[in-house]
């Protein structure tokens, strides 16, 4: 109920400093004209609202790039071979104390859509790149500074900033959309925005997830990879995992050889459950390693390497749930799943915790810079949870009814072998989504296996084998599906999924079919190529990736790295 008053207050948006606020839906000096306008300061100057100011603007050619270069802290690379379009950079005032910034892609061929992408981690800057594909797609698109310029692992300028937290949170999100949406419709005069659509990925996921529940009318569609829904019990977690392992003195410590060795001992014991041996835990959920045989001395390896028994208890540990000491039916967040031990790095065996855990406890929650780590018990996640700073969580999961009920359609996807944001993570989310959404449907078990159940017809998960977290692969598994992130980071001028730009291999395609013309999601063919990050080194597998509970399965005949070869199973 607090949480609830906090966002009824914060939802009016300040306008700057010393001027009267007026809600974004009366902007100042709209006007009706009969064709698009110019991609000139004078066009937007006069349809900004009172509290709104325009940066930039510039016309960009056909095959030109743009962006704001290395003053962009995360985003520093600019898309290239863009197709010819209007870009608008735009500042709004939040409070008396924090504004936000976002960009706009105008395309010059528009086909009545918006495409609005997110962030990842702590970053502030407008994420040019992956806005980049809108308009190849002849969508309009947009992202969000979320207020601030920084890395994906800095959080200092959150420190005693309340209302720049809330601007990371979810207010510079929304305010964008809405100024967004309203914009594009001025610009774009004699057209209708038809559908709105959502991509983003780890924090974008979180930032998907976190506007639907607030706003179930802002996307149509909403595309959400990896989501760090839970930030309240997540950030804390980093710290827990790492404690697990520290110090590296402890007759428990685990080395990054040590967790190599766990990989592919994971590898060799659960790789075959899918029916095919092709170096890829497929089916993690019926994964149960035995690791007593890397147990020291390795009579069984001789000459070998081996861990010792508590080494082991550490390896459980980070496989486990983290689960309260006051409560132990209580979970605080979810273990990771057996072959995402390739990323086991991202929370281990650094001289100290993840920043994404460190600089959120101390910046965020508890505006002390000097706070030590090493005094971490499970009150910071008791106390996060209370807090919340930012308004960040996205645990409202009755509020996707809303969603549900006006046609909304939403796509959630994660990688088995993410080892920074557990894929276990996701799967909580979906369950509890389905468990407060089945009153008035004959009860959990209608929907809650998922399946054929009614939570498919707005609300489909997809959990893709090998895919770490958002993007790449270290096991030659198909991870590209057209998500957030996974076209920009191999590329300048990348966007889809290169060579098959189609809604059979494009997530974002296939949600818009969804949305659009009533096509659900069976199926995903995601790709990978024979040197991961680089298509032009040709595909090495296809897959199909299916809505869970259904999962891959091989006919028994065909190539197995054509996707033909395999059907949703459940």
């Amino acid at each position: 109920m607090a949480r609830l008053a906090v966002l009824v207050i914060t939802t009016t948006i300040f306008l700057g400093p010393n001027v009267s606020a007026s809600p974004f839906g009366l902007l100042s000096g709209s006007r009706p004209p009969t064709e698009r306008l110019s991609c000139g300061r004078e066009s937007f100057s006069d349809i900004l609202p009172v509290g709104a100011t325009l940066e930039e603007v510039a016309v960009v050619h056909e095959g030109g790039s743009y962006g704001e270069g290395a003053s962009n802290i995360p985003y520093p690379r600019n898309p290239t071979n863009l197709p010819p379009l209007c870009a608008v950079t735009i500042q709004v005032w939040s409070s008396p104390t924090s504004s936000y910034r976002f960009g706009l892609f105008l395309p010059d061929e528009w086909n009545s859509r918006l495409l609005v992408v997110g962030n990842g981690g702590f970053a502030g800057g407008i994420n040019w790149m992956d806005m980049a594909a809108g308009p190849h797609y002849g969508m309009a698109s947009l992202s969000t500074d979320t207020g601030h310029n920084s890395t994906a692992i800095d959080a200092s300028w959150a420190l005693n900033q309340p209302e720049r937290k809330a601007d990371w949170g979810w207010r510079a999100m929304h305010g964008s959309t809405v100024l967004g949406k309203q914009l594009v419709r001025a610009y774009y005069s004699g057209q209708a925005l038809t559908y709105s659509y959502f991509s983003g990925c780890s924090t974008g996921g979180r930032q998907g997830l976190k506007e639907l529940q607030n706003f179930p009318d802002s996307f149509d569609g909403a595309l959400i990879g990896a989501p760090t829904w839970w930030t309240s019990h997540l950030h804390p977690y980093f710290i827990r995992a790492f404690l697990y392992n520290y110090p590296p003195t402890d007759p428990g410590h685990l080395s990054n050889a040590d967790v190599s060795l766990l990989a592919d001992e994971v590898i060799g014991q659960c790789d075959h459950l899918d029916g095919v041996r092709d170096g890829v835990v497929s089916r993690p959920e019926l994964c149960n390693p035995n690791f007593s045989t890397l147990l020291c001395p390795a009579t069984s390896r001789p000459n070998r390497p081996c861990l010792t028994p508590t080494q082991l208890t550490t390896a459980y540990n980070m496989y486990n749930p983290w689960l309260s000491s006051r409560n132990t039916s209580q979970l605080l967040y979810p273990g990771l799943t057996p072959g995402s031990e390739h990323q086991w790095h991202l929370l281990l065996n650094g001289t100290e915790p993840s920043p994404y855990g460190l600089t959120y406890v101390r910046n965020f929650l508890l505006d002390d810079p000097a706070w030590d780590w090493r005094t971490f018990n499970e009150s910071i996640v008791y106390l996060a949870n209370a807090v919340d700073p930012g308004d960040a969580t996205a645990d409202d999961y009755a509020a996707l009814a809303a969603v549900r009920d006006r046609g909304g359609k939403i796509v959630l996807w994660h990688g088995m072998a993410d080892g920074l944001i557990p894929t276990k993570g996701s799967e909580v989310y979906f369950n509890r989504t389905v468990e407060a959404l089945s009153s008035g449907r004959g009860g959990k078990g209608s929907g809650a296996g998922g399946g054929d159940g009614w939570i498919n017809d707005f609300f489909r998960m997809f959990l893709i084998p090998g895919l770490q977290h958002c993007w790449n692969t270290a096991v030659a598994a198909p991870w590209h599906i057209g998500g957030a992130f996974q076209s920009s980071i191999m590329g300048s001028s990348l966007w889809s999924v290169p060579g098959f730009e189609d809604a059979e291999h494009d997530a974002l395609l296939a949600l818009v079919d969804w949305v659009e013309k009533g096509r659900p999601v069976d199926q995903i063919i995601a790709t990978t190529w024979n040197s991961p990050m680089n298509p032009s080194s040709g595909v090495r597998r296809q897959r199909p990736i299916c809505p869970w509970p259904r999962y891959a399965v091989w006919d028994g005949q065909g190539n197995v790295d054509v996707a033909e070869s395999w059907t949703c199973s459940s």
